[in-house]
């Protein structure tokens, strides 16, 4: 007998075939029978209308603290994820030094820091209770509603090894081999390889680069060298670089990588912008190199333009702009009495349009941004509104505008940007560049920057703009680019496809309806933190490993969610 049978389905299998119309039961876990199903079932729904298709897998999600106090991943879950890869960008609640119990709080500050994470969920909201690597993972096992793997982050590597000296020090040779040897004890209880950052855009809760940030090459192919020796393994890499166009140094680093591990590197994110036309040609040029070195090195790109909010007040991606993290890190009244200077809204403006700014000049556009969540009786009214509208108002220029709008609020307020890349070529841009071998979906941050940005829908969002928007790409080859591909770059063993004998994690959604609701604040972390959510509309099911976790954006309270450990469900995936 089934244990359950989904009856009628118009069936996207994720391999980018065409769609056909099958019932398809569930047994054990895995999807046992495809077809004209007469099998008797515990359970059996009729899915006509409706389409079946593999359970989404999210390359790229920071979801490491998350799940300890909400094993459903959400929004993923509820947007058809069944699947994320976590542990990236370096950062890792594990391993922690014994012998030195104030790491775990070093670890707390710097992820709340540099991830966007709350400080008071990742206190009150996770055991802490580990110090392995091993430990993190079975701390997470039987307790968690979607599959689950782990990169191994570099800057818990260090830090356990080298204690404060992580963090501007060089490792002695006897430390490099602990390294190493604890990387080998990390993938021996299943974590996917490791993963590590030198972007300038990533400090600690002190303030300081990070610990990976003084990590040199040798030290990163000793690294790397390690991840060859273990089945199903990857290396993930951040450089600065990648928040715009990577230095000839920078690709020959992620080449030497790839290719000493014989293991695929994946970096992030591809930003493509019509007004940047040799950016992506850039990008991709370590990916050609890596080719004719034996390695691979792809590309993670998002396939919506996620939504993020701004904020003078706290810590967001406008600090990240050469020459505005001096005046936005003033304490308040004095950032405000800055802000509001002619000559240092001038200087402000001419570096967030400066080739130094990178990616983030297309968050520059100060006229069009929305104003979100306001504060004070002056600023009544304006929520909703467009600043360029509300300086022709005043008779100010929009960012004179903005800052005066801010300052009312003590700095408080909620801006949206419309980001600039958001026209017909840049669209077609993406469009073009997905196609490329070494370019894959993905670069959500799910988990992470909670209550700034809500990638995590990006599945949904992109799916319905391909259904009934823009039309970029057709239904199956979007399913593919969001399941079987991401299985195959992680070796995902038995996954990213409706085929007989694969693991049942599968999502049923209305092709009519399926899409992401706006992104909005709810406060529902421990300590009562925000974070940005999203409604999943049109997603009827989820299943992960057959059974149903979601119902109609309602978690079901089963865990059925597995920690999926390199070599047992992972398989090679060789450069060469």
């Amino acid at each position: 007998m089934l244990d359950h049978l989904i009856k009628g389905a118009t069936v996207v299998d994720g391999t980018g075939a065409p769609a056909y119309t099958a019932d398809v039961g569930i047994r054990d876990g895995r999807i046992a029978v495809i077809g004209i199903v007469t099998e008797e079932a515990r359970t059996t729904e009729d899915a006509h209308g409706l389409v079946l298709a593999p359970g989404f897998v999210d390359p790229h999600t920071h979801y490491d603290a998350q799940l300890f106090w909400d094993p459903y991943a959400t929004p993923s879950l509820n947007h058809g994820v069944t699947t994320v890869a976590a542990g990236n960008c370096g950062f890792t609640l594990a391993p922690l030094n014994p012998a030195r119990p104030d790491d775990a709080d070093y670890t707390r500050r710097m992820m709340s820091k540099v991830e966007g994470m709350s400080l008071v969920a990742l206190e009150e909201g996770a055991p802490w209770s580990w110090r392995t690597f091993g430990e993190y993972l079975d701390a997470l096992e039987g307790r968690i509603a979607v599959n689950a793997g782990f990169m191994v982050g570099h800057c818990a590597l260090r830090r356990h090894v080298m204690g404060p000296d992580a963090v501007g020090g060089q490792p002695s040779a006897e430390q490099l081999s602990e390294i190493v040897r604890l990387l080998h004890d990390a993938m021996d209880a299943g974590a996917w390889g490791f993963s590590t950052t030198q972007s300038s855009s990533h400090s600690d809760g002190d303030g300081r680069p990070v610990a990976s940030r003084h990590a040199g090459p040798d030290e990163l192919l000793a690294m790397s060298r390690a991840v060859g020796e273990h089945e199903g393994t990857q290396i993930e890499a951040i450089v600065a670089g990648c928040l715009d166009q990577f230095s000839d140094a920078e690709i020959e680093l992620f080449v030497e990588m790839s290719a000493s591990a014989g293991r695929p590197l994946n970096w992030n994110v591809l930003t493509i912008d019509s007004a940047v036309p040799e950016r992506v040609p850039r990008q991709l040029l370590a990916s050609e190199q890596a080719r004719k070195a034996g390695g691979r090195v792809v590309a993670l790109t998002m396939p919506i333009l996620t939504p993020m909010n701004m904020s003078l007040g706290t810590f967001c991606a406008l600090n990240l702009i050469p020459g505005w993290g001096p005046v936005l890190g003033l304490p308040v009244p004095e950032r405000i009495a800055r802000l509001r200077e002619p000559d240092v809204q001038a200087e402000l403006l001419r570096h967030a349009t400066s080739k130094e700014a990178g990616v983030f000049r297309r968050l520059t556009n100060f006229a069009r941004y929305v104003i979100g969540d306001t504060y004070s009786e002056a600023n009544a009214g304006l929520t909703g509104r467009i600043v360029e509208d509300i300086a022709r108002e005043r008779g100010q220029e929009p960012f004179q505008c903005l800052v005066e709008i801010c300052a009312a609020d003590d700095l408080r307020t909620v801006l949206w940007p419309m980001p600039t890349d958001n026209d017909p070529a840049s669209w077609s841009l993406r469009a073009e560049t997905w196609q490329h071998e070494d370019v894959m979906l993905g670069g959500s941050d799910a988990g992470a920057h909670l209550d700034r940005m809500c990638g995590a829908p990006y599945t949904t969002r992109f799916i319905g703009d391909c259904l009934r928007g823009r039309k970029l790409v057709g239904l199956e080859q979007a399913v593919k680019m969001l399941t079987d591909d991401p299985a195959r770059l992680f070796g995902l063993r038995e996954r990213g496809r409706v085929e007989e004998g694969f693991h049942a994690d599968l999502v049923l959604f209305d092709p009519e309806r399926i899409d992401a609701g706006t992104a909005t604040l709810v406060y529902d972390l421990p300590g009562d933190s925000p974070r940005l959510d999203s409604k999943a509309i049109g997603v009827r099911a989820v299943w992960v490993n057959g059974v149903e976790a979601i119902r109609d954006d309602e978690v079901s309270g089963a865990v059925p969610g597995k920690v999926l450990r390199s070599g047992r469900d992972t398989r090679t995936v060789a450069t060469r």
